[in-house]
């Protein structure tokens, strides 16, 4: 049994894309690290929501955690729609990283790695990052966008998994069917 070890429905959508048999389990573990380096961050903080939910449920464990790096800073999820604003400016015009770490525990076992994808942003104007901010949208998403919802309209191109982005780079679904579990 596969087990999601998160509350994201952008995650629980994607893997309902390739598999309806799952659970999901929240995590309670803290989502901050002490590592500064952006992949190992993304990476330890995923392995902490997998582990915690492995002490207490048994079957295949799928821990992830989604960030965005602008010249070497995380970007977490805002505060409130003041610092969305900041993180929008700052976006704006720019290429910057989106980083998945995850880890996925089968049979006691651990693999673990991080998807990196580049994303430019258009030039922003004051008014469309407001209007957007009002939507509401930013304030639960790390480097206040969603690309699948308004937030691709700020989006200019990417380079690598789309699904990463939202939060579940397809890799994860590779590395489920070397495990026996097939996405087809």
């Amino acid at each position: 049994m596969i087990i999601l070890a998160s509350k994201s429905p952008r995650r629980r959508e994607i893997l309902e894309m390739f598999f309806k048999d799952f659970r999901i389990v929240s995590s309670g573990a803290e989502e901050r690290s002490d590592f500064k380096d952006p992949v190992k961050y993304a990476v330890d903080v995923a392995k902490r929501k997998a582990w915690e939910v492995y002490e207490r449920e048994e079957g295949t464990i799928i821990g992830a955690d989604t960030i965005v790096v602008l010249n070497g800073k995380i970007l977490g999820k805002p505060r409130d729609e003041e610092e969305a604003i900041l993180m929008l400016k700052a976006l704006s015009g720019k290429v910057h990283d989106v980083i998945t770490g995850y880890c996925i525990i089968h049979e006691g076992r651990e693999i673990s790695n991080a998807v990196t994808t580049k994303v430019k942003f258009r030039d922003l104007n004051e008014e469309e990052i407001k209007a957007y901010v009002k939507t509401g949208e930013p304030l639960d998403k790390a480097g206040a966008y969603g690309i699948q919802g308004k937030g691709a309209l700020l989006v200019e191109g990417i380079e690598g998994d789309y699904y990463n982005v939202m939060g579940f780079p397809i890799r994860i679904i590779v590395e489920l069917g070397k495990l026996g579990f097939s996405p087809w």
